[in-house]
């Protein structure tokens, strides 16, 4: 019995392009070819993060509909996406504490970044709006989860002893020759 890793739905296909048959109205069949376009990453990332929240939604006791859908329910998910984090997040109480290279293990824990919620609510923003919904009631665009994602991004930096720098924009008019 043979088994097999990761394959998904669609590998092994090596074809770019399909085969479209269409039936007019004098039953004559055209064919043409339709070129696959290969969907980006981000596009791959955001499909499957709105189907994670989805699943997610639907696991709820009661079952929620994404219509039913509040800020609340979206920080409840932020919280369980923790579980399956990578980022140890050193506790107030630990000696480890603002080191940004501790010198050994500790028992606090892994916890999902900073970097990777926000990427993930600008991925599921933009879906929930591709999806039919509306920007004025978007829950992902709550000012509860700006302020959810801010308090995360300063306790990280705070424990890991990294204060987060947000990046300057360069301004295009002037050059660094310094002239």
């Amino acid at each position: 019995m043979s088994t097999s890793k990761g394959n998904d739905v669609g590998e092994g296909s090596s074809s770019s392009s399909s085969s479209l048959v269409i039936v007019d109205d004098n039953n004559q069949q055209q064919h043409q070819q339709q070129q696959l376009v290969p969907v980006s990453r981000y596009e791959s990332q955001k499909r499957r993060d709105w189907y994670t929240f989805g699943q997610y939604l639907r696991n709820q006791r009661p079952p929620l509909a994404i219509s039913q859908c509040n800020s609340s329910h979206v920080l409840d998910f932020l919280r369980y996406l923790d579980q399956f984090g990578k980022t140890k997040v050193h506790l107030n109480g630990c000696g480890f504490f603002g080191q940004p290279e501790p010198p050994g293990p500790c028992t606090c824990p892994l916890k999902q970044a900073w970097g990777s919620l926000d990427a993930l609510i600008g991925r599921l923003r933009a879906a929930y709006e591709e999806n039919g919904g509306s920007s004025e009631t978007n829950p992902f665009a709550s000012g509860a989860i700006r302020i959810y994602l801010r308090e995360i991004r300063d306790s990280q930096s705070k424990a890991r002893g990294i204060p987060y720098k947000k990046k300057k924009k360069k301004n295009p008019t002037k050059t660094d020759e310094g002239a």
